[in-house]
């Protein structure tokens, strides 16, 4: 009876892993089905490098550059904030908080995750757009930068957990024989933990950029949602994420704006999976 549970648990995860492999097929094909379609009207040169997405224009222009380019300044606003907030937080949880203080702070980031996303959108408008605004005398707070804020704000969560657990599986042996040698406790955590967690550390950077480039709610909220190609972080901007949430529920079902839409997706979709594929990688890389 023992062995027979043993299976059926067995073979049971064993089927969940592959049906979540299958999903992710099935949601690619979704996507492409209709996103496809749009090359039979317009090259794929066009779309990729045009440089004006105006589904309303005579002829409908759908360039998707200016939102590439905005979710790029966007994202890469982000991970500038949030990888040296997250890796310090990691540093500061795992190596020298006293262990009463690192059970709270663990649960305090994990609680971070937890807020809603609009509800970090409401809080922007109201605080961090006017305060960007007046700092840097814009016309609008509502910039590439305000988003960034934000969305650091969100992905710091991801970035620590993960980043925490990599530098606190890092053997023991390790940090004695650094201390034995006579390296400070500093020397010990730059030269030696940080490293040997490398892998670990590199996962969380990319699980954290892919946690920032998906998000919907915030950017559309904070980011100005203005599909022009930006020159600096201090502009408004769209996000192919947002554009598809603003735009979806307008489309014609089956006309060009709507597979415009769907390959927007599949786009966003590409580079949310070779994100995660370098993340998977990095988390599997074996130590040195």
């Amino acid at each position: 009876m023992r062995r027979l549970k043993e299976l059926i648990i067995e073979k049971t995860i064993l089927l969940n892993g592959f049906a979540c492999i299958f999903f992710v097929v099935l949601i690619f094909f979704f996507l492409a089905k209709d996103g496809l379609a749009l090359f039979r009207t317009i090259s794929i040169r066009d779309f990729l490098f045009g440089q004006l997405w105006n589904p309303i224009a005579e002829p409908p222009q759908f360039g998707i550059l200016p939102l590439f380019l905005g979710s790029f300044l966007v994202t890469l606003g982000a991970t500038a904030i949030s990888v040296p907030l997250g890796m310090a937080c990691a540093i500061f949880i795992g190596e020298i908080a006293p262990r009463w203080m690192r059970e709270l702070l663990k649960a305090g980031v994990e609680l971070l995750a937890a807020i809603p996303s609009i509800v970090i959108g409401f809080v922007g408008m109201t605080m961090l757009g006017p305060m960007v605004k007046n700092i840097f005398h814009l016309p609008t707070g509502l910039t590439a930068l305000t988003g960034s804020f934000a969305l650091a704000f969100m992905a710091i969560p991801t970035i620590v957990s993960i980043m925490e657990d990599a530098i606190s599986s890092v053997p023991r042996s390790y940090k004695e024989g650094s201390l034995a040698l006579g390296a400070t406790h500093w020397q010990t955590i730059y030269r030696v933990i940080i490293p040997a967690a490398s892998s670990g550390i590199v996962a969380a950077i990319m699980l954290g950029i892919g946690r920032v480039i998906g998000e919907t709610m915030a950017v559309m909220m904070l980011t100005g949602n203005a599909s022009v190609m930006p020159r600096t972080i201090l502009e408004p901007v769209r996000t192919m994420t947002a554009t598809i949430a603003a735009e979806m529920g307008e489309t014609v079902h089956g006309s060009e704006h709507y597979f415009a839409l769907f390959a927007l997706g599949l786009v966003l979709f590409a580079i949310t999976f070779i994100i995660n594929l370098i993340a998977d990688a990095a988390l599997h890389r074996k130590r040195k």
